[in-house]
């Protein structure tokens, strides 16, 4: 059986072969049931869906906690379903360990926690890394990243501090979204 890793997590994948609409709202309302066991109601919960499940899409879900926006996406693999599982799978562990104490409250919002316009940064980062716009790979996003860093490190005769910066914010951006 292969599995996934995500955010520090490894379970089995779940291959969808059909009903991808029908699986869609299965993992949807899963991720729902595992907010509401924090007590949070579906008006704090957004997971924004496609509407063809088979469709090569992320998936994410996001919602408000104590005043924090937390956020989790998934994008690697071949179908929108397929991601929204992962997101489903690793939202479901996280609630759990939280409930069970094996992680603590601020544990779990630092975990999940973003800015609410976190997707036009990761754009914005691919942009800067001179990536495709939907690049996951994260071994040519650290190639990219190191080949930049170094041609703009403050040292270098054409570096400069700004660019750097933005260099490794952008790196920084894409790693959390694929780690």
């Amino acid at each position: 059986m292969t599995t996934i890793k995500a955010k520090g997590h490894e379970f089995g994948t779940f291959n969808v072969m059909t009903s991808f609409n029908r699986r869609v709202a299965q993992f949807s309302q899963n991720i729902i049931n595992s907010l509401k066991k924090l007590g949070l109601t579906e008006d704090n919960i957004d997971i924004p869906l496609e509407t063809n499940g088979i469709k090569k899409a992320p998936a994410s879900a996001s919602w408000w906690i104590d005043g924090y926006f937390l956020y989790y996406s998934y994008a690697s693999c071949g179908k929108f379903v397929e991601n929204l599982y992962v997101v489903s799978k690793v939202i479901e562990l996280e609630v759990n360990a939280l409930l069970n104490e094996e992680k603590t409250a601020e544990e779990f919002i630092h975990e999940f926690t973003e800015d609410a316009d976190i997707e036009k940064k990761r754009k914005e980062a691919r942009n800067v890394l001179g990536l495709h716009h939907d690049a996951m790979d994260m071994g040519l996003i650290n190639k990219k990243y190191k080949v930049l860093a170094k041609e703009h490190h403050p040292d270098m005769p054409m570096g400069s501090t700004e660019k750097f910066k933005e260099i490794n914010n952008a790196h920084k951006t894409l790693k959390r979204e694929l780690e």
